[in-house]
């Protein structure tokens, strides 16, 4: 018998995955209008624009859009606090921060918030478009070399910005873990990709992908960027580790 069409001797070919529903949050009505213009060129859909923190808030709740790309500099109501209540209220959404500077202060606290990763605004059409598809999978968009200066210039000090109160840590009980899993995670910390850890560690990306699925589960982080972020926060990672 022939096996039907999508299938492979009668088993049923994974279905792709849907194209993301984005959240553009920003407030220069050009920058909106690019990146709208750039992922629906690219078969993602755009579901709402939102001028300022405030409104990005009201937007998410009502569109309910699976990645919000949030800047991070904006009238009313910043782009963090933002984000914070939006993942306070819609733990699954994922959030990518705008900013001008790749090493803008906001930052650190965007990632301890939740946020799943930063994208500079002049960022390129083809990867603005494969951002959103990346952390739309649940992972999350760090580059290891600007995720090590950032946190390592943030961690170490005092985390107030402005008015703001320091952010807050991400406390977790690492005694869950086990050595293995430890290593994996203070080498997370230290920016290492899957790759990078599969080399160093002598094994197949397959297992550290395992690894790291466990360490995500056991201390329930969303993704690498609060892995980051609690390797600095516990003292498995110092400023100036390489």
């Amino acid at each position: 018998m022939m096996p039907v069409a999508g299938s492979y001797r009668g088993f049923a070919a994974p279905e792709p995955r849907p194209a993301p529903r984005v959240l553009i949050a920003d407030d220069q009505e050009l920058i909106r209008t690019g990146f709208r213009l750039i992922l629906t060129a690219r078969g993602i859909d755009v579901v709402g624009e939102a001028a300022d923190g405030a409104e990005a808030v009201v937007a998410e709740r009502r569109f309910r859009p699976d990645v919000i790309l949030m800047d991070i500099r904006m009238p009313t109501m910043d782009g963090l606090e933002a984000t914070r209540r939006i993942l306070e209220h819609s733990p699954r959404c994922r959030v990518l921060m705008l900013t001008t500077f790749d090493l803008d202060q906001y930052i650190y606290a965007a990632l301890a918030i939740g946020a799943s990763g930063f994208l500079l605004k002049d960022v390129t059409a083809d990867h603005l478009a494969a951002a959103v598809r990346l952390v739309d999978t649940g992972d999350a968009l760090l580059a290891p070399s600007i995720t090590r200066r950032l946190v390592q210039r943030f961690a170490a000090g005092d985390q107030r910005i402005g008015d703001r109160p320091p952010t807050p840590a991400v406390h977790r009980d690492l005694a869950v873990l086990t050595p293995r899993e430890l290593e994996v995670l203070t080498l997370l910390g230290r920016g290492l990709s899957n790759t990078e850890l599969a080399r160093q560690l002598t094994l197949s990306e397959a297992t550290v992908k395992t690894h790291v699925a466990r360490i995500f589960a056991k201390l329930a982080l969303r993704d690498r960027a609060q892995a980051v972020v609690l390797a600095y926060e516990s003292g498995l990672v110092s400023p100036g580790d390489a």
